[in-house]
């Protein structure tokens, strides 16, 4: 879907980036380079209809041509339908020669979370005047081992129910009041048959591969 948009907006966000604290190894920075600006130039150049259509006339008098005009562009993705449930999936492998790396690093992520930087100003399902679109954190897979073997366990927190989120997805309702902090309860680790409860600090330290947030706000 293509749509015009004024250019002095079209690369707003509901919250100031540059005021991030974009740490390298915090999910806070994997988000910010996902979502970077990007300059499309030389063999990355954009097509554009109307600047082809400016030299050379309608399409219907270039299509046998093939003759087309590419021009410089600017591209960045931003979140336009802020989610009740938010899923980020963590890329854990690197290319090493000919073969996949498994990338071990610990990445920083928070019990609650903003996405407004990340977020066009346009962004829907967020009532207008709000600068803060916030997720609390209730699941966590983490995976130990290599690409060729390993191990999947979870972190899942027992917590009463969200009226928020039940009203964004049955109703499609935004959420009008303010909650900052993350929804309260009891975090539990489970792998295979096994379950313990385990502090959200030790769930903090984890080596994430899945991140399951929920929306408060």
């Amino acid at each position: 879907e293509v749509s015009t948009e004024d250019p002095e907006t079209a690369f707003c966000t509901l919250a100031n980036r540059e005021d991030l604290n974009t740490e390298e190894g915090s999910i806070h920075h994997c988000l910010y380079q996902f979502t970077r600006n990007e300059k499309l130039t030389e063999t990355n150049k954009l097509l554009c209809d109307v600047c082809t259509q400016r030299h050379y006339g309608p399409k219907k008098n270039i299509k046998s041509e093939k003759k087309y005009v590419y021009t410089n562009a600017k591209k960045q993705m931003l979140i336009s339908l802020a989610p009740p449930v938010l899923t980020l999936h963590l890329k854990r492998f690197q290319q090493a020669g000919f073969n996949l790396r498994k990338v071990n690093r610990h990445i920083k992520f928070p019990e609650v979370i903003d996405l407004a930087p990340f977020c066009t100003a346009k962004c829907k399902n967020v009532a207008e005047g709000n600068t803060q679109v916030l997720y609390s954190l209730y699941g966590v897979v983490e995976h130990s081992g290599t690409m060729r073997s390993g191990h999947y366990t979870a972190y899942a927190k027992m917590r009463s129910m969200n009226h928020h989120l039940s009203d964004l997805v049955l109703r499609g309702q935004s959420p009008q009041a303010l909650e900052t902090e993350p929804v309260k309860g009891q975090w539990f680790h489970i792998s295979d048959t096994h379950v313990q409860a385990v502090s959200a600090s030790k769930v903090l330290s984890s080596q994430a591969y899945l991140l399951f947030y929920e929306r408060l706000l």
